[in-house]
């Protein structure tokens, strides 16, 4: 018997060495190729220049270049732990190799120690792919290996929600933990930051069948990598690292902060809180309801939504989707404290904002010149940080579905809050993916295919985000837009500037003072034609739009052309105008 285990092991050995010898950490894909004179090898050539100084600290960078069949859609990616000069050096060496391997080929990937490069002739930023996948083999089996894969599969079962809910700057986690006969096990797992939570745990998922029970292994796949080995490989001072024999949970990220106490408040502290919900302390009103300022006994201000009692909800259903709502906790969300229920009444308790509404600044000409070009850019980033969270790294997947300037408050220092989220799943039981016939929402700010049709997707919320950042901008309203005595509709003259090479037409005359800053500003109404596009498949996701906001080296998707429906005018009297 122990000679048929001997056997077993070594022939396991010997095939993982001619593979050893087979095998090339590169994939050509062989899906048409270029000439050495045409416009791809020019486009790609112009990528491939422009990489290693492009690379920001996170060893990320994405970039499309040219038009039709010849443009080229890149991606470039180093392990977290790196520092960026070797990651720079590691896609120098990269780009030589895969040119050397994959002549004239329009397609590859090539994976090199610590970074990967890939371009394509077909769209690839934000979209998830497992495959092709590679396994460089490797040649020492443990011993022990049904135990030895059981603790590996329970570290990286740890790691992958942590490189998931990376946020779109970067998503990666490394640990170790204790194996058997005492052998230390250390694991690393990534994704390229430009797919959701979702796609990176399920590509993390995917390639993790594919290990074997050696000492160390790789496996590679263009959205997602792991390598794990018994000795240190990682460099544990760049990154977060966790022992799992250690049980102190991990710290909040810099945008989500920690679940405050949830209180159920009584009705009559809240009524007296705000003098009787008096129209003193009314602080606006909407369709989900009214809002009051608040005082606490304590001296703690708060805001006081007093909802419709069109809900149609009971107590306990309502208790149920506070409670859920009431988990999404970021730094761009106004923070919900409580709840209040008797009879009818429905109460929702929130953190007070001292600077109330965004729109009370932007749409004023007495307060707009407060706001200059760096507050706005401020604003921006953080409300497509809120939203965000709300698309893909919170414990609920939330559409807003009526994102508007004035749900966006405003605290002591300028950052922005989006508040009413969760208002939809609160009021309109229905999906919030796929088809409703109930349309709420906020006239000038819907997506064509919610006014129409009543399709819901996360692309609904990009829209509307497109539509306020040309708001900020403009110190516009969308729906009064002028520029002179002409009236128009504010994402079409943005488009027509913007194509006429003018875009500079559509800014507040208070930014234009600042001509440093004008390349920025122009930038950001680039990014808000391609949120506001009619096919809500071209618009980008906002974890490509924070990473378009936040990385100025990323290239943004060039425009072709904007066909705006004229939806304003012909939504259904259906459409509830909040």
């Amino acid at each position: 018997m122990g000679y048929l285990k001997l056997f077993a092991f070594i022939f396991l050995n010997l095939i993982n060495l001619v593979a050893l010898v087979k095998s090339q950490d590169h994939d050509c894909l062989n899906n048409g190729s270029y000439t050495r004179n045409s416009t791809y090898k020019t486009n790609l050539d112009k990528f491939l220049s422009s990489v290693s100084s492009n690379i920001d600290r996170n060893g990320f960078y994405h970039a499309s270049m040219g038009e039709n069949s010849d443009r080229v859609n890149a991606i470039v990616l180093c392990r977290g732990d790196v520092q960026l000069d070797a990651c720079r050096t590691c896609v120098d060496n990269a780009i030589t190799s895969v040119l050397q391997l994959c002549p004239n080929q329009k397609q590859a990937i090539l994976w090199n120690e610590v970074c990967m490069i890939r371009y394509s002739n077909e769209s690839i930023f934000g979209i998830p792919a497992a495959y092709p996948r590679l396994r460089p083999p490797t040649i020492l089996f443990v011993p022990n290996q049904d135990q030895f894969t059981k603790e590996l599969n329970r570290l990286l079962e740890s790691l992958r929600p942590r490189a998931a809910s990376g946020g779109s700057l970067k998503k990666i986690a490394a640990g170790n933990l204790t194996g058997p006969d005492f052998m230390r096990i250390y694991a690393l797992v990534q994704c390229t930051p430009d797919i959701t939570r979702q796609d990176c745990q399920v590509c993390l998922t995917q390639i993790g069948l594919d290990i074997l029970g050696a000492t160390g292994d790789r496996v590679l796949a263009p959205s997602c990598n792991l390598r794990y080995g018994t000795t240190p490989f990682f460099n544990d001072t760049r990154i977060e690292t966790i022992n799992l024999q250690e049980t102190t949970p991990p710290p909040p990220s810099d945008d989500e902060m920690s679940s405050a106490e949830f209180l159920k408040y009584d009705f009559g502290t809240i009524r007296a809180a705000t003098n009787f919900f008096s129209d003193d302390n009314k602080l606006g009103e909407g369709g989900f309801g009214t809002v009051y300022q608040g005082k606490l006994s304590n001296g703690n201000q708060i805001a006081v939504k007093r909802l419709s009692m069109n809900s149609g909800q009971g107590d306990l259903e309502f208790k149920n989707e506070v409670s859920l709502v009431a988990k999404l906790q970021h730094r761009n969300l106004v923070r919900i404290l409580g709840f209040s229920v008797e009879g009818s009444e429905r109460i929702l308790v929130y953190e007070f904002v001292q600077n109330g509404s965004l729109d009370h600044f932007i749409f004023d000409p007495i307060m707009s010149p407060h706001l200059d070009w760096d507050k706005r850019y401020k604003i921006i980033g953080g409300v497509a940080r809120g939203l965000l969270y709300l698309h893909e790294d919170s414990q609920l997947r939330i559409i807003h579905r009526d994102l508007k300037a004035s749900n966006i408050l405003l605290d002591g220092e300028m950052n922005p809050k989006i508040s009413d989220f969760g208002m939809a799943k609160l009021f309109v039981q229905d999906q919030t993916q796929g088809n409703t016939g109930k349309i709420v929402g906020t006239y000038g700010y819907m997506s064509p295919e919610y006014a129409m049709h009543g399709h819901i997707s996360v692309k609904l919320d990009v829209f509307s985000f497109g539509i306020l950042v040309l708001e900020i901008i403009s110190g516009q309203r969308t729906n009064n837009f002028r520029i002179g005595d002409n009236a128009e509709d504010l994402p079409s003259c943005a488009w027509k500037n913007w194509r006429e090479g003018t875009a500079e037409n559509i800014v507040d005359p208070t930014l234009r003072e600042s001509p440093g800053s004008l390349r920025d500003i122009v930038r950001c109404i680039h990014i808000s034609l391609l949120c506001v596009q009619e096919n809500a498949a071209d618009r980008p996701t906002m974890a490509s739009v924070v990473l378009m906001l936040t990385n100025f080296s990323v290239t943004v998707q060039v425009l072709r052309s904007l066909h705006f429906l004229c939806i304003i005018t012909s939504i259904s009297s259906t459409i509830q105008d909040y």
